[in-house]
């Protein structure tokens, strides 16, 4: 089936736009969760295939076009728990450190951030817990800096 020109462009123009704005969105609610602009770390890295783009643009909309803005039945500040837990027990350090900040931003407080890491401690073991916690501290720090305190 061919594409209609209606005066408004293509079909496929106008799905490339509405893909766009759900990334721009995307974008957006990032900025928002984390308090930085993601742009800096999407660049195309040196030998990065140009499928790569691709790659952060699904992840991207997907975690924060998708998943992040469901909060009719888990919070956003309740969601960030969760992924501090999961990016901790996975022992995936710089998406945790990300994690964190988001976290932090969304109300969450230091003390349950440590309390999370009790909780890890148990179920995953001190070595995983420990080395999230590493991680956790340099937050609690970057923000004391941020804040002049």
């Amino acid at each position: 089936m061919a594409d209609r020109d209606d005066g408004q462009g293509s079909e496929a123009e106008r799905a490339d736009q509405a893909e766009e704005q759900r990334y721009a969105a995307a974008l957006d609610a990032a900025e928002r969760l984390l308090g930085m602009r993601l742009e800096r770390f999407l660049g195309r890295g040196p030998g990065e295939p140009a499928n790569g783009a691709d790659f952060k643009r699904l992840a991207t909309v997907h975690t924060f076009g998708d998943s992040w803005p469901r909060t009719d039945v888990l919070d956003t500040r309740a969601r960030a728990l969760v992924s501090v837990a999961i990016a901790a027990a996975l022992g995936t350090l710089e998406p945790l450190r990300g994690q964190l900040r988001i976290a932090l931003n969304s109300g969450v407080t230091p003390e349950e951030v440590v309390e999370v890491f009790v909780h890890l401690e148990a179920y995953a073991g001190a070595a995983r817990a420990f080395d999230g916690y590493r991680i956790a501290l340099q937050v609690f720090a970057e923000r004391v800096r941020a804040d002049g305190s």
